[in-house]
């Protein structure tokens, strides 16, 4: 890893330059961060688990059209992926009331919501990601007012099918972050497309009957298990056999 040019360390990934123009390597890091990185720990093995989910839930909505910036899982903490410009906001699709919008409309959590609600995040640790307008966003030339229009459709078809998807192993799917860049395809045409990872770090994950968290909430929360409950998901998706960590650090890529 030493040889290679480190192009960005993030809270829970950092990127290398790929090995061909116009993609980048991310190492899943196993650091666990809350609160703005206001909270911080080391969990052992949470990089291998988020680099296999997220591998599968991408490789997934590759397949039924939805434009991501995933190529391929290179060994158990690399992605290779395609380069992309990051547009600056967090995309937050919510299904049941829960975190920061239960606290700010007064809501109880887990009261279901009337529908999806998207919401968009300005991408800013300092200013703590706060919540924004679709004003804001074409106002401060974040995005277009087509580029919301893409993500707002996107997020929604990956609501209906990440949700399912979950479902179908028991997981309710309570609210999640999406993360979007645009790429430039031949004769500089600019598209948007999802970018960034989508595992139980990026989504709050409940147990469709006992309403246990399987998400990164349990780190937030000091409820402890953390990497256990990671696998479990895992482990319900059909990714690994066994919900042990150690099983999945010692597997071959």
């Amino acid at each position: 890893m030493s040889r290679r040019k480190k192009l960005y360390e993030g809270k829970a990934k950092i990127l290398y330059e790929g090995p061909e123009p116009g993609t980048v390597v991310a190492y899943f890091k196993d650091d666990a961060t809350a609160f703005n990185a206001q909270k911080k720990a080391v969990l052992e093995g949470k990089g291998v688990l988020n680099n296999r989910i997220s591998e599968y839930i991408m490789g997934h909505l590759n397949r039924i059209g939805v434009p991501t910036h995933f190529i391929k899982r290179l060994n158990m903490r690399e992605q290779l992926l395609r380069e992309v410009e990051i547009i600056p906001l967090e995309v937050v699709v919510r299904n049941v009331a829960a975190g920061s919008i239960a606290q700010r409309l007064g809501l109880t959590e887990g009261e279901p919501l009337p529908r999806s609600i998207v919401e968009f995040y300005y991408k800013n640790d300092e200013l703590q990601d706060p919540l924004v307008a679709e004003e804001h966003i074409t106002a401060f030339n974040w995005a277009s007012t087509q580029d919301i229009d893409e993500m707002l459709a996107m997020a929604l078809r990956v609501n209906d099918f990440v949700g399912g998807l979950f479902a179908a192993a028991g997981i309710r799917l309570v609210d999640f972050k999406l993360e979007f860049g645009r790429v430039y395809d031949q004769n500089d045409l600019m598209r948007v497309i999802l970018a960034d990872e989508i595992s139980p770090d990026s989504c709050r994950l409940w147990d469709m009957d006992t309403n246990e968290k399987m998400d990164k909430d349990r780190f937030r929360r000091d409820l402890g298990d953390v990497t256990e409950a990671y696998a479990e998901v895992a482990r319900r998706l059909g990714i690994i056999k066994e919900s042990t960590v150690v099983s999945i650090d010692e597997a071959s890529p």
